[in-house]
Formats: structure tokens, C-alpha cells, sequence
């Protein structure tokens, strides 16, 4: 059993997903648009995303556009991600920050080599964490 999370976007999970795929050590890159479902989907909804995958280390990253549903801005969460160098951590954490919002600065705590939160430009809060040995 495993957890996985899970992203709504107001139209531009496809832009976020290439994003990531180029920001982070991931594989396996999938996009499913409405277009491809709906051949009768209209602009601008038929290039929006009714299923995004990405393959990030060990752990799956899935998306979608809300379409009607209406979007809601993530609260109360962050998506984690551990990476294995302090370098890793750095160039990461600059992408996400590169229109977004930086919430705690890099740097080192008690707990990780490297540690910060950001809140991209797509407005996903991220937790960026090069972990100490613990214990």
C-alpha cells in the first residue's frame, strides 16, 4: 500500500506537469487531455488535462484541470519532496520558486541538510527536504 498525491489545476495542469518533468528526477511522463477523450471538447477545454502521471523516484505524481468542478487554491498541505543532495535540493527549490512564492527560505535545520517551502507558480505548496541521518 502506498499513498500517492494528487493535484487539481485551473487549466494548466499540462504546463505544470512539463514543468515538473523537466524540474525534477522523474520518468514516465503522461498527459491525458480532454481533446483526446472528447472529440467534440471545445477551446480551451479540450488541451486541458483530464489525467497527468509522473514517475518521481519511487513515488507516482497525478494531476488533473477541475473543469467543472471549480478550483480551489491547495491549503493546508504541502507536497514533500525528499531528494538525496543538498545541490539537488538548491536547483530544485530555485525552479519551483521562479514565479512562485517562497514560504521558508532554503536552508539547513536540525532535521535536513536542507529545508524549504515554496508555493509554485501554479500555487502547489512544496516542502523540499535533503534529509539528515537520523537516529
Amino acid at each position: 500500500m502506498k499513498t500517492t498525491a494528487y493535484l487539481n489545476f485551473n487549466g494548466n495542469c499540462a504546463e505544470a506537469f512539463q514543468f515538473y518533468a523537466r524540474t525534477f528526477p522523474g520518468t514516465g511522463l503522461h498527459i491525458m487531455r480532454q481533446g483526446d477523450m472528447k472529440k467534440d471538447a471545445k477551446a480551451p477545454e479540450k488541451d486541458w488535462a483530464i489525467h497527468a502521471y509522473l514517475k518521481i523516484g519511487d513515488a507516482d505524481l497525478m494531476a488533473s484541470d477541475t473543469f467543472d468542478m471549480g478550483y480551489t487554491k491547495p491549503a493546508g498541505m504541502h507536497v514533500a519532496l525528499n531528494v538525496d543532495t543538498p545541490e539537488d535540493a538548491e536547483r530544485i527549490f530555485k525552479a519551483l520558486s521562479e514565479g512562485g512564492e517562497v514560504t521558508m527560505k532554503m536552508e539547513e535545520t536540525f532535521f535536513a541538510h536542507k529545508f524549504g517551502t515554496v508555493n509554485d507558480r501554479w500555487g502547489t505548496p512544496w516542502m523540499i527536504v535533503c534529509s539528515k541521518p537520523m537516529g
